[in-house]
């Protein structure tokens, strides 16, 4: 396994694993899809390269404050509003340090 940096992230990147420091929790927003509701909140990660939002989900959100320090293994660079943004997705996971 790997360990890359947040400055080494490119948008529509896969496999990846990184640990951060979450800096800033942002709002948990609650959502219905497919006839299920989810919970998502986008929060501030960094290593010392540079920083990310990173979105994590569901009981994910309960795990961790700011503050906390926390693995994502096999997580998946996206894109939102121009941004690179990463999330652990349906295959990856967070983990809390």
């Amino acid at each position: 396994m790997i360990i890359v940096k947040i400055v080494e992230l490119k948008a529509g990147q896969g496999k990846v694993t990184l640990e951060a420091e979450i800096v800033k929790m942002g709002e948990t927003r609650e959502f219905q899809k497919f006839g299920k509701s989810g919970r998502v909140a986008t929060v501030v990660i960094k290593d010392d390269s540079g920083e990310i939002d990173l979105s994590i989900w569901n009981e994910d959100i309960d795990k961790v404050q700011e503050g906390s320090k926390i693995q994502i293994e096999n997580g998946y660079v996206g894109e939102f509003r121009g941004k690179p943004q990463l999330t652990a997705g349906k295959f990856g996971k967070l983990i809390v340090l």
